[in-house]
């Protein structure tokens, strides 16, 4: 069975990471898309555009979520890279129909958890 899988990357250190993550889940059959929020790509080498165009190939793609982004960043990703441009909103709407939604590269706690949740 396939899954919609969508990785939301919201650190810029690990966009490229959650973009390989993105392809290893196209090539085991899946739906995968990777949704870039807030930042500029860092640079984008031939292996990262590669990536990208797999993950075309096997029906997923690569999001710039334009409405988090500032202009620069939305230039360089939209028109530079050539990440797909997606709104939060519809963003929102495909997130309805996912089966797995990875939140990538969380930054670490800076707190531990409540005692009812630390067990």
């Amino acid at each position: 069975m396939s899954l919609k899988i969508y990785f939301l990357i919201a650190n810029r250190q690990y966009i490229t990471d959650a973009i390989r993550s993105a392809l290893g889940q196209s090539v085991e059959n899946h739906y995968s898309h990777a949704c870039v929020f807030y930042h500029k790509m860092p640079r984008v080498t031939e292996y990262v555009k590669e990536n990208i165009e797999w993950i075309r190939d096997m029906e997923g793609d690569v999001f710039a979520v334009v409405d988090t982004m500032d202009e620069e960043a939305k230039k360089y990703n939209v028109e530079e890279v050539g990440l797909t441009p997606i709104t939060l909103e519809e963003l929102a709407q495909r997130l309805r129909e996912a089966d797995v939604i990875i939140g990538y590269g969380m930054p670490k706690q800076k707190h531990g958890p409540p005692p009812a949740c630390a067990d």
